[in-house]
């Protein structure tokens, strides 16, 4: 019996293709170097199964290309690379690999928050360039945390953990969401829901957490940074879009707000130029969920996606459930 076939498009955790040759042939793009479209389309040819990455252009043409096609896992919690809607169409389920990456993006959000504050990568540059010649009373200053006021727009599964490591730096927390909190929920987190003009007007650290669509690019824009202290800093580790890069730029140039703290990129992997000369923003490389750990059960879960869909059954994380019940 033939046996049912997975295309994986780039170089993850093994456990991937270990749980999947088990009953399925399965095909991987090795390397870590993203494949062009056109590339996905050829190594698509004849599968049952995509395994996508996040940084894939699964577009209707990819879509289409491949009329056996079942199910496209997404590595990654966000799920804005695919043609969702082209999928659904095609009464083909997308999954993505939530919750497996809450407490790795929540740490490392709060690992942002706490760099920027104190200067941390500015301190270790100065270090290894030989320009720290001691000790001194007015040397170097950052801020504290504890007790600040960090507002966090979407209080979804990350914007939750945020909050909960934040209260152990007793920071007063606002937070704004699409949909408002029930109030015991609210008071179990000790979070206090304030419309966005007012969360950015009144905060000292502002976290974006929420996941991305196309009617919130540049949420946060030139009127929305003018609005925050000029001693606020800026923390995105959700999507790069959410942030006009170049409004921030001048923001950060003229000191509009303190600074800002970047994981993401509104044109990724590009980062706008003029912010790597800036001494008061912080620059990762989209490290939110990067550990050992986490990457390993995102693999897992894309992974087991597939083998349920491929062998009868339903996917366990389905952004388009729709396929099922329309």
């Amino acid at each position: 019996m033939t046996k049912q076939k997975v295309f994986i498009t780039g170089r993850i955790p093994p456990v991937a293709y270990e749980t999947l040759a088990v009953d399925f042939e399965v095909r991987m793009h090795d390397d870590t170097v993203p494949l062009p479209k056109e590339d996905i389309i050829r190594g698509l040819e004849g599968c049952d199964a995509l395994l996508s990455i996040l940084s894939d252009p699964i577009d209707a043409e990819v879509i289409r290309s491949c009329p056996g096609l079942r199910i496209i896992a997404n590595y990654g919690a966000g799920f804005n690379n695919i043609d969702v809607a082209e999928a659904t169409a095609r009464g083909i389920p997308v999954t993505n690999t939530p919750q497996v990456s809450t407490n790795a993006t929540a740490d490392f959000t709060m690992g942002l928050v706490i760099a920027i504050a104190r200067r941390l990568v500015e301190g270790d540059r100065t270090t290894r360039e030989g320009r720290f010649t001691g000790w001194a009373p007015l040397y170097h200053l950052g801020v504290e945390v504890t007790g600040k006021t960090l507002g966090i727009v979407g209080l979804g599964n990350i914007g939750k953990a945020v909050a909960k490591r934040a209260r152990a730096f007793d920071m007063e927390l606002l937070y704004h969401n699409r949909n408002r909190l029930p109030a015991e929920e609210e008071r179990e987190l000790g979070v206090r829901y304030a419309p966005l003009d007012e969360l950015l007007r009144t905060s000292d650290f502002v976290s974006l957490n929420l996941s991305y669509h196309p009617s919130l690019k540049h949420m946060i824009g030139a009127e929305q940074l003018r609005s925050m202290k000029s001693t606020a800093y800026l923390i995105n580790a959700a999507r790069g879009p959410l942030v006009h890069e170049e409004a921030l730029l001048e923001a950060l140039e003229r000191k509009v707000i303190a600074g800002a703290a970047l994981d993401v990129y509104e044109f990724e992997p590009q980062v706008t130029e003029g912010l790597k000369k800036l001494d008061n923003v912080i620059l990762a490389p989209h490290l939110g969920n990067a550990t050992i750990e986490t990457r390993t059960a995102m693999a897992k879960l894309a992974a087991d996606n597939i083998s349920a869909v491929l062998k009868g059954g339903r996917p366990l994380t389905c952004v388009n459930p729709s396929v099922y019940t329309g």
